[in-house]
């Protein structure tokens, strides 16, 4: 296991780089801390869950401030967006994503006050945030959406069946619709399943006050194996940023290191990686 997963190898900066907004060429003020370095203060914090303010300087990283700042900007920029796209794509080409289905579930956390924060109904009525998580049929994240934690989880299924982002890496128009979704009792609504017989994907949910579909929660256990994964990143495991758009972002970058890891853990023995 890499005892510094925060350092950015040459092949996911390679990446990462050109997507990276450009610095005016005549900034005022003295030159700021590279790209690169500011990345891996980012994952750092990421990683570690420590304040900002902590970052420690030696590491060469800048200042917290420096990062921080330089988060919102690239999570403005769509950057992280983009890169686990284009992680998507590269696993979508390998044959390594599976779209006979796909789960939905989420998952509380603990917050401060600020943008999607609300009583936790599993945690004493206490300040917390929900993630909302879509992924494959093996578990790669799709998309992850971040509510109040009072908020019903079936509101939020089309949310997440359309944050789908268009993926390509195979010939002809970009996937974007799994054959099924699978989820538990919490997503019973018969509107959303009308919806998602209208986007062409069959609707396998149990139902309230019925016994649960056999062997659903086998094909299920996905979601929570994502779940674990996203919370291994110490700093969405309990949301300490007031600002709902550089949590979202925390959030983006650690999909896309997901992806990553799967990319380079596949096995080689599909016909598309030819």
């Amino acid at each position: 296991m890499n005892k510094r997963p925060w350092i950015v190898d040459d092949e996911l900066w390679e990446l990462i780089e050109p997507l990276l907004p450009s610095w005016p060429e005549r900034a005022p003020g003295p030159q700021p801390v590279s790209d690169r370095l500011c990345l891996q203060g980012i994952l750092y914090v990421l990683y570690q869950d420590i304040s900002w303010q902590l970052l420690p300087l030696e590491l060469g990283f800048g200042s917290g401030q420096t990062c921080w700042r330089r988060l919102g900007r690239w999570h403005e920029a769509g950057v992280f967006d983009r890169l686990h796209r284009i992680l998507l794509a590269r696993l979508h080409a390998a044959g390594e994503l599976d779209w006979s289905r796909a789960c939905v579930d989420a998952s509380h956390i603990r917050a401060k006050m600020g943008e999607g924060t609300g009583p936790s109904p599993v945690d004493r009525r206490k300040t917390g945030s929900k993630h909302h998580l879509i992924c494959d049929g093996r578990g790669t994240p799709f998309k992850v959406i971040t509510t109040a934690a009072n908020v019903n989880d079936v509101t939020q299924t089309l949310a997440l069946v359309d944050g789908v982002p268009p993926i390509a890496g195979r010939p002809g128009r970009p996937r974007r619709r799994p054959e099924t979704l699978l989820a538990d009792k919490g997503y019973d609504s018969n509107p959303n399943r009308r919806e998602l017989r209208r986007r062409k994907i069959l609707p396998v949910i149990s139902r309230k006050g019925a016994p649960n579909i056999e062997g659903l929660g086998k094909l299920r256990y996905v979601v929570e194996q994502t779940f674990a994964l996203l919370h291994q990143f110490k700093r969405l495991a309990v949301r300490w940023e007031r600002r709902l758009e550089l949590h979202d972002a925390l959030i983006s970058v650690a999909c896309g290191l997901i992806c990553w890891r799967r990319l380079n853990n596949r096995k080689p023995c599909s016909c598309y990686e030819l």
